[in-house]
């Protein structure tokens, strides 16, 4: 929509409240709401003025003012407010400079995809995430001087095939045993129909929902493949719906990683593809029926994989994830079927449009701008520099011998190894300005400071289990 329809919608809708969306720095979206009679067309112009001092990772005190400027093309009707509400998504700018803000996320993806035009490769880059997350029945957790603790509990659970629920009426879905299970195991799927219904009126058309693998309500919602930025919009809409949704049913959604110990977690496999007009440019002759340009996207993804990990893996969390075992990508490899490769291509269709690149790593814990626009500047770096994946993991990684698998790459350990290769590797992430160094050095700050830290600083509480009679 124009800002004219816009404003022709909410006197049309008798809209009372326009609420104004932004993503701040870490990953999650921030909103401010203002009486639906004072926005103007000017005001998507001008924008409107806020502290960004509060705002993670943003300004400093003594320069905290920003300005939101919203986006007409992402006005739609809230689906979850008690009045009828407005919502859109806004780019931040410095009022005194009226230059978009560099540590604005959603400006770090348009500049992403205006780099990679500027360089003739390509016109247009897809990206279709498919989302994983826990839906559970209750949650509690607090921190505190003398104590630490969090309690996860779900109604199909595999630990409650005992407990007495008068009546326990079975089928809960085992530990590693939840993977495409019909209703009553399924207890989710109206659930999932009810948020992929509410994802499409808001305009997010879905592939596919189904219970993944895991027990505790493990459940997944596939995105149809959008351009970079609408597709990070997407994300942030869809992980808003979903948590909406789920708690108007009694219950509550996380995409945390690893919520549950010894079993799978929840990752947020990325496809991707890019083309020259019409033209689909990752499909070819080659392999997994890649083209040239394909491989060289891989070469970079790869060659910049560790550094990738610290926006595609950007919490402590993320990395009990990438753990061997339980479907985990954990090799800086790729293939056609193997899925502890960190790339995988699938081979489901002959159709050049659907040749695409599956990025494995990312979970849900991603800031999607961010991590969208390091995946095509690594691809791009990739085919600039003609970057050659080396051979691909076709094998089983458990039939690998041990020389075998020891030649083999591994992700990062860590959250703190992640932010090392960061440091050291990201010349790619600067060309075309798109991300800044003074991006870079907030992202290592703020992770180092405000996750690494506090954690390290912290007892665990399984440090009881270990150390308390040392």
């Amino acid at each position: 929509m124009t800002p004219r329809e816009v404003l022709a919608q909410i006197r049309q809708r008798e809209v009372t409240t326009v609420d104004l969306r932004f993503m701040d720095f870490p990953g999650v979206w921030q909103h401010f709401s203002i009486p639906a009679d004072t926005l103007a067309e000017e005001t998507f112009e001008e924008g409107i003025g806020f502290d960004g001092s509060s705002v993670m990772g943003w300004r400093a005190i003594n320069e905290a003012d920003l300005l939101v400027v919203p986006q007409s093309e992402t006005a739609l009707i809230d689906p979850f407010t008690a009045q009828p509400t407005l919502t859109m998504i806004c780019n931040i700018q410095d009022p005194i400079t009226q230059q978009d803000y560099t540590r604005d996320p959603r400006n770090i993806a348009r500049k992403a995809v205006s780099y990679m035009r500027s360089t003739g490769l390509a016109d247009f880059c897809e990206f279709a995430p498919e989302l994983e997350f826990f839906i559970f029945d209750d949650v509690r957790f607090d921190q505190r001087g003398h104590e630490a603790f969090y309690h996860v509990d779900s109604v199909e659970g595999a630990w409650n095939r005992g407990r007495v629920e008068s009546p326990n009426l079975a089928y809960k879905t085992g530990s590693g045993m939840g993977y495409f299970p019909c209703p009553p195991t399924d207890s989710l799927a109206d659930l999932r129909s009810e948020m992929a219904q509410r994802m499409l009126e808001c305009g997010i058309p879905t592939s596919a929902h189904y219970h993944e693998v895991a027990t505790g309500g493990q459940c997944e919602i596939d995105l149809v493949p959008r351009d970079l930025v609408e597709c990070a919009d997407q994300v942030m809409l869809a992980k808003y719906i979903i948590r909406n949704v789920a708690r108007r049913n009694g219950k509550t959604a996380t995409f945390m990683p690893k919520p549950l110990f010894g079993d799978n977690g929840s990752g947020m496999h990325t496809h991707f593809g890019m083309l020259k007009g019409d033209t689909p440019l990752l499909a070819g002759n080659g392999y997994a029926g890649l083209s040239d340009f394909g491989m060289h996207a891989i070469g970079g993804i790869l060659k910049h994989a560790p550094a990738l990990c610290a926006f595609a893996n950007p919490t402590t969390n993320s990395y009990k994830r990438l753990i061997e075992g339980f479907e985990a990508p954990t090799k800086l490899s790729y293939s056609r079927r193997n899925r502890a490769a960190v790339i995988r291509i699938p081979v489901y269709s002959p159709s050049p449009r659907s040749r695409r690149i599956e990025y494995r790593c990312p979970d849900g814990a991603a800031n999607p701008y961010l991590l969208f626009s390091a995946m095509l500047m690594a691809a791009l770096d990739g085919i600039q520099t003609k970057a050659r994946p080396g051979d691909p993991l076709d094998k089983d990684i458990y039939d690998l011998q041990p020389e075998e698998l020891a030649n083999v790459p591994t992700t990062p350990k860590s959250l703190e190894n992640s932010l090392d290769a960061l440091r050291a590797d990201q010349d790619f992430l600067l060309r075309g300005d798109v991300f800044t160094p003074d991006v870079i050095d907030t992202w290592i700050w703020y992770k180092q400071t405000h996750e690494i830290e506090a954690l390290r600083i912290r007892p665990h509480p399984y440090e009881f289990a270990m150390y308390y009679d040392a």
